[in-house]
């Protein structure tokens, strides 16, 4: 499966500008959108689970590697996608959980994690080292960071079964989640010395290590081509900002691409620039369950004005008193008064809200909002005015009437986008 990916991303010395979509998210609606969208499009599924939300000790999903293979499994047959065309990656795989360790010790649970994900059957590889850990200084040596990641590469190739790993190496990355501070500042976009020595200082390690055979599977690396997001802005990328980058890399004889981060809520001309530029793995992961939840405020809309406040999911009061009481995955995003704070609640990029979902009020709010609308016949003329794109597949006969069918194509929205510019 990793071999189809090194396969797909080789066409670029063809001439032909590939690329793929990496789909960062554990929720059941974006991984049913993303798996029909490769349905349809006949083309490969990336799905990537980050250190945080599956490890060895469950994440906050609650899932540990191979409940997140069976879990995305089920969806891929669902929509009728070859299981050969998916392949799972894990993000950020490294001691990031366990900042508050030791180094010793969290390189132990990072060192374990990544067996288990490589166990598990994920072949695509983020080995990420850079974080600082209890005792180490606030920013470590590349040398450092080299000889940690080394250590995480050998513990995933002595778990290799069936198939080889392909790896992602590079730390320089947008703030995961998007950026708390103002975005007027200006971004820093990675030097081409920068990405140069990333790559001589890893390869040089990885030789100490015995690795040498494993330099050719080194896939991409992270680096950062001047895109971001805050709360309420987007960096979009310009070329002419990377164009040092992209240069570098057409000279360059390492056979690897870039990956980039936070590439949410991008124009749909600046996804087919990076990938033309070498960009070639595009992450997505907030921007997908920003539309889930338009989707189901909308539907939720709807829902007031057909139902008495009795029979109402509430949804959106449920999940804003949810994250009040428990605020830890937000409170500290998302800063100002109370009411700008509830806007960010509702409305920030950052989409804080993903961490909720599987609240179980909030779930039973949401099941209330999907049953409600299977007992009616949603209005045409009202999903015309809350989701005009869904309306109109809905009348062509796309997409089926049933609330769950509407927000998997809202989610779809973003995929298409990402599709187009991959393809």
């Amino acid at each position: 499966m990793s071999s189809l990916l090194q396969a797909h991303l080789a066409k670029r010395k063809t001439g032909v500008p590939s690329g793929i979509c990496s789909v960062c998210s554990a929720h059941r609606w974006v991984i049913r959108a993303a798996a029909e969208q490769a349905a349809e499009d006949r083309s490969l599924l990336l799905i990537e689970a980050t250190s945080n939300q599956v490890n060895q000790f469950g994440g906050y999903t609650g899932m540990r590697p191979a409940d997140f293979r069976r879990f995305v499994l089920e969806h891929v047959t669902a929509a009728d996608l070859a299981p050969e065309m998916l392949i799972l990656g894990g993000d950020h795989l490294g001691p990031n959980p366990w900042r508050d360790l030791p180094a010793t010790r969290a390189m132990e649970n990072a060192a374990a994690m990544v067996r288990e994900y490589v166990e598990a059957g994920f072949t695509k590889i983020h080995l990420d080292a850079s974080m600082s850990c209890a005792d180490d200084p606030v920013v470590l040596p590349n040398e450092i960071v080299a000889q940690r990641t080394a250590r995480l590469c050998e513990a995933a190739e002595d778990a290799q079964v069936d198939s080889e790993c392909i790896y992602v190496i590079g730390t320089e990355v947008p703030t995961p989640g998007g950026t708390t501070h103002s975005l007027d500042e200006g971004l820093h976009v990675t030097s081409v010395m920068a990405a140069g020595e990333t790559l001589e200082v890893h390869r040089h390690v990885f030789a100490e290590h015995g690795l040498a055979n494993v330099w050719p599977r080194i896939l991409a690396l992270v680096v950062q081509p001047g895109v971001e997001f805050s709360h309420e802005s987007v960096v979009f990328y310009d070329r002419e900002r990377a164009r040092h980058l992209s240069d570098w890399l057409r000279s360059t004889t390492e056979g690897i691409v870039f990956e980039a981060h936070s590439t949410d809520y991008q124009l749909p001309d600046r996804y087919r620039e990076l990938v033309e530029d070498g960009f070639a793995i595009l992450k997505v992961g907030p921007a997908l369950t920003f539309a889930m939840r338009e989707a189901l405020y909308a539907l939720e809309d709807i829902e007031g004005q057909l139902f008495s406040a009795d029979r109402r999911s509430h949804l959106s009061r449920v999940v804003d008193e949810t994250m009040m009481r428990d605020p830890k995955d937000w409170q500290s995003y998302y800063h100002g008064t109370p009411e700008q704070q509830r806007l960010l609640r509702i409305y920030s990029y950052s989409d804080r809200t993903r961490y909720y979902w599987q609240k179980p009020e909030i779930e039973a709010a949401v099941e209330r909002l999907l049953a409600n609308l299977a007992s009616i016949a949603i209005p045409e003329t009202m999903l015309s005015r809350y989701l005009p794109a869904q309306y109109e597949r809905m009348r062509s006969r796309r997409i089926a009437a049933d609330a769950e069918s509407i927000i998997v194509d809202r989610i779809r929205d973003v995929l298409r986008v990402f599709a187009r510019a991959c393809a």
